[in-house]
């Protein structure tokens, strides 16, 4: 089938049959279809969308482009979660190790900073001499000693969402649904995976600010997954606000290790990530009900087994054996600090989210091109959460950065980004509610 004939086709309205989907597809992987010819593909399916089976053909054959793994052998069922991106969004890092010290085994593939939003390859990466990409042979080590890895997409998994993904990037065609559909599951189908549950933000620093938006993500996800013979789920969660006080890369791996040993649990965090544990355990079948999966969720992280399985996988992944107790002997530290201070009293009664990513990512702390290298010790930390009551001079948040003129820019930044009111807000439910398959 030719390239442009299938573009015609998807440009003029019409329905994709799963063999034109997979011959192009299958060109996209090899070469036969040009960049132009990707773009133009994209931007049809960006106008004119795809219904579910056009969807599942597209994700399945986004699976089938490279090596699909296989967790047969393990000894418990294979379960991962995702996330569509956010601010001080660093849930990864303690759900993967509470779910694996419940019985499960979590082959968590993730992803770098896209915009505004953090990305938690990058927060792994600021742990020194862990193996964020290792080989499969070392992958599999982890998984099976551990129970858990987090790491990044190997070159043999989707190779062509790679592609298309890079080619969306400069064109446009982000937000597409049924695009963005077929990015996520292509990637965790090919993880081997029986089940998965998606966390799918919105709010004012999420890709999705509208909840009309991110419910029909949420819904197409599940349905296409369903659809592909994955058993998926999904939750809304609230993103109006950081999700943890701290937001960078570093900062954010300290904020996870305070998490996990008890230290420090920021509430809406702590909220959001035993919601997606219970969720996780329940898909995995390692619980009954949603309620019994919160409570041995719970129990693991309080008890110190999650902390422990943490340890084992950064050790098992090449970083130090003693991270978990002593994060400040190899965490990057930023050589400014600066605080930023309310200018007034009152009550935090909104935050412009975008904005504090933002931040992070003029400090250094995210890209503004796909090459750009990051600084893993600069972010924000001590983030005020809505409805916290302040008096002028108070501090908002504290500023780590490389250069003092740096860290004025992005005081000036989160500064702006509080809104100080008179009255203190009603509370924001932050896991708001979950989407499973129709039927």
């Amino acid at each position: 089938m030719l390239p442009q004939e299938i573009i015609r086709h998807k440009r003029d309205g019409h329905r994709l049959s799963a063999g034109e989907i997979a011959a192009f597809i299958g060109g996209l992987t090899s070469g036969a279809v040009t960049d132009g010819q990707a773009a133009a593909f994209a931007m049809a399916v960006f106008f004119n969308g795809m219904n579910r089976d056009e969807a599942v053909a597209l994700t399945l054959a986004m699976r089938d482009s490279g090596d699909v793994l296989d967790w047969s052998d393990l000894p418990g069922p294979v379960t991962d979660k995702h996330s569509t991106g956010g601010v001080g969004d660093n849930v990864s890092l303690m759900l993967a190790p509470i779910v694996a010290a419940c019985g499960a085994y979590v082959p968590m593939i993730s992803g770098r900073g896209l915009g505004h939003t953090g990305g938690t390859l990058d927060k792994m990466d600021a742990i020194p001499g862990y193996i964020s990409q290792p080989d499969i042979a070392l992958f599999r080590q982890a998984v099976l000693e551990t129970g858990c890895a987090i790491i990044g997409q190997t070159a043999d998994l989707a190779p062509a969402d790679r592609r298309l993904y890079a080619i969306r990037d400069v064109t446009g065609t982000v937000e597409s649904v049924p695009l963005i559909t077929a990015s996520i599951l292509s990637k965790k189908l090919a993880a081997g995976l029986g089940s998965l549950v998606l966390d799918v933000k919105v709010g004012n620093g999420a890709f999705m600010e509208k909840s009309r938006d991110a419910t029909a993500l949420a819904n197409s996800l599940v349905e296409v997954g369903s659809g592909a013979g994955l058993k998926v789920s999904a939750l809304i969660t609230g993103m109006n606000e950081p999700l943890a006080s701290a937001a960078g890369n570093a900062v954010e791996v300290r904020n996870a290790v305070d998490f996990l040993t008890g230290r420090l649990r920021d509430r809406r965090l702590e909220d959001v990530t035993l919601a997606l544990a219970a969720e996780m355990l329940q898909s995995a079948g390692l619980v009954s009900s949603n309620q019994d999966g919160l409570r041995r969720a719970t129990e693991t992280l309080t008890s110190g087994r999650a902390a422990a399985t943490f340890a084992r996988m950064v050790a098992v992944l090449g970083g130090p054996a003693d991270f978990i107790e002593k994060p400040e002997k190899y965490l990057a530290v930023a050589p400014t600090e600066l605080v930023v201070r309310a200018t007034t009293d009152g009550f935090v009664s909104g935050i412009a989210t975008r904005d504090i990513g933002l931040a992070v990512v003029g400090l250094g702390g995210g890209r503004t091109r796909p090459d750009d290298k990051i600084d893993p010790s600069v972010g924000i930390t001590r983030l005020l959460p809505i409805g916290a009551e302040v008096r002028a001079g108070d501090a908002l948040a504290l500023i780590h950065a490389r250069l003092p003129s740096d860290a004025e820019a992005a005081a000036a930044t989160v500064l702006s980004a509080y809104a100080i009111g008179a009255s203190k807000p009603p509370a924001d439910k932050t896991v708001m509610r979950r989407i499973l398959p129709r039927g």
